[in-house]
């Protein structure tokens, strides 16, 4: 995803050009004012940057903030008419729901409404998301307090780890019945890492473009003397509890699991590209060094 400010002032406002994750090139003369939301990360990041009644409407999985709870809901699975009908601007989705979905977008695009598909995948595209909705939104300078805001608190968490030795070794699952992690270039990942954890599933490979990573028990067990700590993302994803960890048969051999060192995380606070995810970090930061 990149940005590409143009020179040119209308109104007060500085004009842009962005190019989305499906390669759209949108122009952006004036701040969108009518935006649907289909997914809780974007939603969650407009409300970040100040927005409220540029909102007109969110995903059907909206939980937090609070006020994203009131707003009207629409979902990719509606009718064309019913996102017309509202007469929003700009729709914003994922590529997951361009490629499942193109029809349905193709209708919206076709009908004058402007859509644009994000996902950022690691830190840096993180940054640069943030910059692009406050690009769409004509919150630059907000989106600029909330990038420096995140990494004045990253910095604060790095100096509290720096010194810890010796760091915990953490096996983070993703999706319980399935045996699978989190890649290594994951937001999940860096939060481990910037946490001051050791990942040790560093061989996993992405399953067809995602952050999750197909793992397996063997390969799981292969870390059973190694590791410190078994972290699990709950919630949607992962509908998992520590008894289910705990009773998974051959998890008994593994050293965490021994010792209770099982934890559960908020999958919304380390797999949404938002300012929360602070929070997760620092949530694992007390998991992993509970005495710091």
């Amino acid at each position: 995803m990149f940005i590409f400010l143009a020179a040119s002032v209308a109104g007060g406002y500085c004009a842009g050009v962005i190019t989305d994750d499906m390669n759209r090139k949108i122009t952006v003369k004036a701040p969108f004012a009518r935006i649907i939301s289909l997914y809780p990360g974007h939603t969650e990041n407009l409300f970040s940057l100040g927005l409220d009644s540029e909102i007109i409407g969110v995903s059907p999985s909206e939980t937090y903030p609070e006020k994203a709870l009131s707003k009207p809901v629409f979902s990719y699975h509606d009718d064309l008419e019913k996102l017309l009908a509202a007469r929003p601007d700009l729709v914003l989705v994922r590529p997951m729901i361009d490629r499942g979905y193109a029809r349905l977008l193709a209708g919206l695009e076709k009908n004058g409404i402007t859509v644009v598909s994000l996902q950022p995948g690691n830190l840096d595209e993180i940054y640069r998301y943030w910059q692009t909705l406050g690009t769409l939104t004509g919150k630059e300078a907000e989106a600029g307090r909330l990038i420096a805001g995140f990494k004045e608190s990253l910095e604060v968490i790095r100096q509290s780890v720096r010194k810890i030795s010796p760091r915990k070794k953490v096996y983070f699952e993703a999706i319980h019945d399935r045996m699978k992690t989190f890649s290594p270039d994951s937001m999940a990942i860096f939060a481990v890492e910037t946490a001051g954890g050791i990942n040790i599933a560093t061989d996993a490979e992405p399953v067809r473009d995602t952050n999750i990573a197909a793992y397996g028990k063997e390969r799981i067990l292969s870390h059973a003397f190694d590791m410190d700590v078994y972290l699990a993302q709950s919630g949607p994803m992962n509908r998992v509890t520590i008894d289910l960890i705990r009773n998974e048969p051959g998890f008994s051999a593994i050293k965490a699991i021994q010792a209770q060192q099982i934890y559960l995380i908020d999958e919304f606070l380390v797999s949404r590209p938002t300012v929360r995810l602070i929070e997760g970090i620092r949530t694992i930061v007390k998991i992993l060094y509970p005495d710091l």
